[in-house]
């Protein structure tokens, strides 16, 4: 008798069963988005800081480039004063010098790329072969420490470097050349540029790779081996495709910040005689805003970059899920 009371009948559950399934999709998300809010609050509670530094410091600054389309002087309406449309938008389209920093930041954006993208893929392969503890340990730690170093301080060593009476004119004159002017001439910027970002970027960019090498199965490498691959096949047919999702969402994201060439280093190390190769959009858009205190004009500027580097970013997922089946969303 207990039993037939506690226990449901065959009619009841199968009215519960076909209630539970006939809710509609969107009501069971939200009833099992709210269970694991309940259940899991303090591990989404540790998300509140990052979701507020995003939104007041990344979201929120947003509204300001309304002011590319209105009037904006210092000390009035933060929105700017009056609408102008897209007057600031025709003036840098129609400004030679803007075309000018833009072809320039194009050169330094793909010299980086192709440089400083495939670098780390190729130091984290030739790690991965090392077997020597020690040898490993001593080559990954000399290649991440210029990672650490501020860009300040890694423009000073670069300026000592090549400096008329730097390192590199001492070798220079020690081989019986002349001294050269390194950082004052146009034609030697780029290169220097590229290399300095090669040096302080791949040693830490091969962490991720280094990591993605790790997870890829021993026993794909020995059905190589017993097929007869040495190790530049196992390489192409193993390892390469084994990091392929990890190359593919990097690529993704250096796209995106294709624009923003290093501003920071150029800026500590251009100068007006180097502006015909050094001088890209952020640094044009710096000296338009804060030095010539146009803030609409920069604005505009800043909201032409931003566009372009959406339109790559959405470019390159698009094509990378439609060729190779990896991308970010």
């Amino acid at each position: 008798m207990t039993s037939e009371i506690l226990s449901p009948s065959p009619e009841t559950r199968h009215r519960t069963s076909a209630g539970s399934r006939s809710d509609p999709p969107a009501r069971r998300r939200g009833r099992s988005w709210r269970r694991a809010l309940r259940r899991d609050w303090q591990l989404y509670s540790l998300a509140v800081l990052p979701l507020l530094f995003f939104l007041v410091f990344r979201y929120l600054p947003m509204a300001g480039n309304v002011i590319a389309f209105r009037r904006f002087r210092p000390g009035g309406n933060v929105f700017g004063e009056y609408w102008v449309g897209l007057r600031y938008f025709t003036m840098f389209l129609n400004d030679p010098t803007f075309w000018e920093v833009f072809t320039n930041t194009l050169v330094l954006g793909t010299l980086t790329l192709l440089f400083c993208f495939p670098l780390p893929i190729v130091l984290a392969l030739l790690l991965n072969e090392v077997r020597t503890g020690r040898v490993r340990r001593f080559v990954q730690s000399v290649s991440y420490l210029p990672h650490f170093l501020s860009i300040v301080i890694v423009a000073a060593m670069v300026m000592q470097l090549f400096s008329v009476d730097g390192t590199v004119n001492q070798i220079v004159r020690g081989v019986g050349g002349d001294p050269v002017s390194f950082l004052q001439q146009p034609e030697w910027f780029r290169s220097i540029y590229v290399s300095s970002e090669v040096w302080q970027t791949v040693g830490w960019g091969t962490i991720l790779y280094l990591a993605a090498l790790t997870t890829i199965d021993d026993n794909l490498y020995e059905a190589a081996r017993i097929d007869g691959a040495g190790r530049w096949r196992q390489t192409w047919h193993v390892t390469l495709p084994g990091i392929r999702p990890t190359m593919v969402t990097l690529l993704i994201l250096n796209i995106g910040t294709f624009m923003a060439v290093g501003f920071e280093k150029i800026l500590l190390l251009y100068n007006p005689l180097t502006y015909p190769t050094a001088d890209v959009v952020s640094t044009y858009l710096y000296r338009m805003g804060f030095e010539s205190s146009n803030f609409s004009y920069a604005a505009a500027i800043g909201l032409f970059e931003a566009v372009i580097g959406l339109v790559l970013v959405l470019s390159a997922n698009t094509i990378s899920r439609r060729t190779v089946g990896t991308s970010l969303w």
